[in-house]
């Protein structure tokens, strides 16, 4: 082995040494971390029986607009995590879940699993200015893709003025793998409790399932003496017990 193929090897082997210490340096923090900033929120801890149910990859304009039907026939309010590029398609369903007391939220323009900071920030900022255009609100929540995040991303979405929205672990209804209505419900039901987020989705596929089990869901769970509150009232709910 010669001197100089030892020093290209050291070379390389330092190289490899910082990329991967850059990827320690911007993985991600953790939840703990996240929690104790509140840049991130994926559920709260509370004694009050309160729970958000949140939609993702809307609007549709045959999904959401039943979704929208259900929850006003129970006086339900939820979360919408809204693709802009389908925001410029159906306007009118943006305008609806706004105006019925809805929150409107940011999941990108395009919905895409691999981004920049630079193409993140483009997106928000896109969409944002869609939803603001048909409503006249400014959305100050966002999802990421997938639930796909890493520091810089958090850092970009909270400098433009969001908090990122995750959801309970145990509330991930996996609806757009389409497992049957039965599962759905009781995946909802059987771990509900307190201060959960539930995420749904109302675009992106078939939703039919989804607004079948909605249909138990949400009677049921009124049925126990819960409340379906925004993302931003499950918040504003944990910050008041804080002050108390």
């Amino acid at each position: 082995m010669t001197r100089k193929y030892v020093l290209r090897l050291t070379l390389c082997f330092l190289i490899i040494s910082v990329f991967f210490t850059e990827l320690t340096i911007y993985a991600d923090k953790g939840r703990p971390y996240y929690e104790e900033t509140g840049e991130v929120v994926w559920d709260i801890n509370t004694e009050d029986k309160i729970i958000a149910l949140t939609f993702d990859d809307g609007p549709h304009p045959k999904y959401t607009a039943a979704i929208l039907d259900v929850l006003a026939k129970y006086d339900a309010k939820a979360t919408f995590f809204i693709l802009g590029k389908n925001a410029e398609k159906y306007p009118e369903l943006v305008l609806r879940s706004y105006s019925e007391g809805h929150e409107l939220a940011n999941h990108t323009y395009s919905h895409p699993f691999n981004v920049s900071v630079a193409e993140l920030q483009k997106e928000l900022r896109q969409t944002k200015g869609i939803i603001n255009s048909i409503t006249g609100f400014s959305p100050v929540l966002f999802r990421p893709v997938g639930g796909n995040y890493n520091d810089q991303m958090i850092n970009a979405a909270v400098k433009d003025g969001y908090k990122v929205v995750m959801w309970s672990w145990h509330q991930d209804t996996q609806d757009w793998k389409q497992p049957g209505v039965k599962k759905i419900t009781q995946k909802v039901l059987k771990g509900s409790k307190p201060g959960d987020v539930v995420l749904f989705h109302d675009g992106g596929g078939d939703r039919t399932q989804t607004i079948k089990a909605l249909e138990e869901i949400v009677p049921e769970l009124k049925k126990q003496g819960y409340t379906f509150v925004t993302i931003s009232e499950l918040i504003e709910s944990k910050q008041q017990e804080q002050v108390q």
